[in-house]
């Protein structure tokens, strides 16, 4: 089926499916990276939830993290297991504080030099061109200041 007249043009650049396809390939990688330390990128987003607030509640974290309470639950519970994160008010009744143990800190640094790493390979100075402008496209968007 053709729409108009003559041979079609070159495709429309979509930024929604180039920005898709670049995080499924961003995902794979630091998927690949965070394995070896036992993390998912979910995971490791939740754990950065965690260091970034500390004492947030499981409700708290299932708002920062887009997913609902209950696997917010599953996950700290995992996590806790593992003995990276801990409820630091863990009574009836009371409002959940998760924090990170010092392993979980550990943790964090260590899947921090993962992601600094498929940075360095997407991003870096060897990466594609177009891949470089977008990160730098990124950091610019969120350096300050910020409008009111």
């Amino acid at each position: 089926m053709t729409i108009g007249n003559g041979p079609p043009g070159p495709p429309v650049t979509s930024p929604s499916i180039v920005l898709l396809t670049l995080a499924h390939r961003i995902e794979s990688e630091l998927g690949a990276a965070l394995a070896p330390l036992g993390l998912t990128v979910s995971r490791l987003g939740l754990l950065g939830h965690v260091s970034a607030v500390p004492g947030a509640s499981f409700s708290d974290l299932a708002r920062m993290s887009g997913i609902t309470v209950q696997s917010v639950h599953t996950a700290v519970k995992a996590l806790s297991a593992a003995g990276f994160v801990r409820d630091t008010t863990a009574r009836a009744g009371s409002a959940s504080a998760i924090e990170l143990t010092p392993e979980g800190t550990r943790l964090m640094r260590a899947a921090m030099g993962a992601v600094s790493e498929v940075d360095e390979r997407l991003f870096g100075p060897e990466a594609d061109p177009i891949q470089r402008r977008i990160a730098d496209t990124v950091r610019a968007a969120f350096e300050g200041p910020f409008p009111p």
